[in-house]
């Protein structure tokens, strides 16, 4: 797995900015070299925040949308439609306003979906989505995901996996159902430890004070079980993309010597 490195910036308006351009970069490089992208897109206000830049950069058109895959983190298990599903709020934040083809929108069951109320079922089904899409030179039966982003939780949770909880111990399956969480809804689906790094590259993000010392943690050699976001690593880069106030409680030896 590769080393952290850190990228700071003055707040979370520019952070959002600049993890937007740096990820259409991204994309339309995989799509010249392999004529598609693959992408795993997060929730909350920092992932949200950074679809609503894309949405309005002037270089999103530089991307080929009807050839890249959007697939999920992690969901909240509630019905379709409802306001706090991450894919609810990624099609207001982006998805709305793109040519995406939706086939290619591997949205994660609603608990009003073919599987009901059982999350076991809907995250084996999207584990086994997953295993369709990956190819025989892919790790750990999930795509290789170009960029697959994490926001940050001031618990140090990434996905819903959540400091000690099971969910966060699973080292086969690539999806697991979540129940208890301690974060409403209780119950989720979840991408897992060895899910996340398979990608090629995990991009973490975190913005504001309350974010401070869940960054200082997992950067400073704590354990994945206990701090799940320190798990979080991509094959060819882990890269947390923080703002100022993320970064207060960095020991100086891990902040960059040079911050966009």
């Amino acid at each position: 797995m590769s080393t952290p490195q850190l990228v700071v910036h003055h707040d979370k308006e520019l952070m959002a900015q600049a993890a937007a351009a740096r990820l259409i970069t991204k994309i339309v490089d995989a799509q010249a070299s392999r004529g598609q992208a693959s992408v795993v897109l997060t929730g909350g206000r920092n992932g949200n925040g950074l679809l609503a830049a894309l949405a309005s950069a002037p270089a999103r058109d530089a991307v080929d949308w009807s050839r890249l895959d959007l697939w999920w983190g992690d969901e909240r298990f509630v019905p379709e439609g409802d306001p706090e599903r991450n894919v609810t709020q990624a099609r207001e934040a982006l998805l709305d306003s793109v040519p995406v083809d939706p086939k290619r929108v591997h949205a994660m069951p609603a608990s009003d979906g073919p599987y009901g109320a059982d999350v076991e079922a809907a995250a084996a089904a999207y584990a086994e989505e997953l295993a369709r899409a990956a190819g025989p030179e892919n790790h750990g039966g999930v795509p290789a995901f170009d960029v697959l982003m994490l926001g940050v939780g001031p618990d140090t949770h990434v996905a819903s996996l959540f400091p000690e909880l099971p969910a966060v111990r699973e080292t086969e399956r690539t999806v697991v159902g979540v129940r208890g969480a301690p974060k409403p809804p209780p119950t989720r689906v979840t991408l897992t430890l060895p899910a996340i790094r398979a990608a090629r590259e995990v991009w973490l993000l975190a913005a504001g004070e309350d974010k401070a010392q869940a960054a200082a943690i997992a950067l400073s050699g704590a354990g994945e079980i206990q701090a799940p976001a320190a798990g979080a690593r991509g094959r060819s880069r882990t890269l947390w993309l923080l703002d100022t106030a993320a970064a207060s409680r960095l020991p100086r030896s891990l902040y960059p010597p040079a911050s966009a």
